[in-house]
């Protein structure tokens, strides 16, 4: 089985790599944003029969159960931000009578990555806009419980991959909190370290693993 892994720049691309030599995985940079990330996504899965997708890179992680330096397992991809702003708040693009906003990866890969690498397991949010403020970070939460992490590519990228019908999952290793935007608090050399050692204990699974395996 071919795997594709879909990170969003290319020093993530390299720190996943590190994985996987001579391996049958591709490991691609596909951009910034759901957009361009689905758009490559589904160029590279429309050349190469692959069997599974990886949405894979750092990411802001909800404190305190995604410290700095953890990394997450998505159970749900969920576009945070699609849908509508109303007098009442905010509406989801499903409840508008259209869309898609949740994407669910395999539980039996999900439950396999999760017991080789250690990781936390919960929702990963895409966005369009990271979070900059306490009280976005608080209405995120509030209408997702269970979220651990806040990305920008990882729905763009299940959605191309359910287009070509191909099983995706969501990796992420923790470089910032998400909320106020401190840069001096950001440690993104060790979320790639954490993505590297992660990805080291996850390759295994992630080549034996059976997509008819639910």
């Amino acid at each position: 089985m071919r795997i594709l892994v879909a990170t969003a720049v290319p020093v993530e691309r390299d720190a996943v790599a590190r994985a996987f030599e001579g391996a049958a995985v591709d490991v691609v940079a596909v951009g910034v944003g759901p957009a361009l990330a689905a758009a490559t996504t589904a160029t590279a899965l429309a050349g190469t029969p692959y069997g599974l997708v990886v949405s894979a890179g750092i990411a802001g992680g909800f404190q305190p159960e995604a410290p700095v330096g953890s990394l997450v397992v998505a159970d749900e991809i969920t576009a945070a931000d699609l849908g509508a702003e109303t007098a009442e708040g905010f509406v989801p693009v499903t409840e508008l009578g259209f869309g898609t906003v949740t994407h669910r990866p395999p539980e039996a890969l999900v439950r396999a990555a999760v017991a080789a690498t250690g990781a936390r397991r919960g929702a990963v949010l895409t966005v369009s806009t990271v979070t900059g403020t306490v009280a976005r970070a608080a209405a995120l939460r509030e209408r997702h419980p269970t979220a651990l992490a806040e990305a920008m590519e990882g729905f763009g990228v299940a959605e191309a991959a359910a287009l070509h019908g191909v099983p995706v999952l969501e990796v992420r290793a923790v470089s910032n909190p998400v909320g106020p935007r401190d840069r001096a608090a950001w440690r993104i050399p060790d979320a790639l370290a954490a993505l590297t050692d992660g990805f080291g204990k996850l390759a295994p699974v992630l080549e034996s693993w059976n997509r008819h395996d639910r």
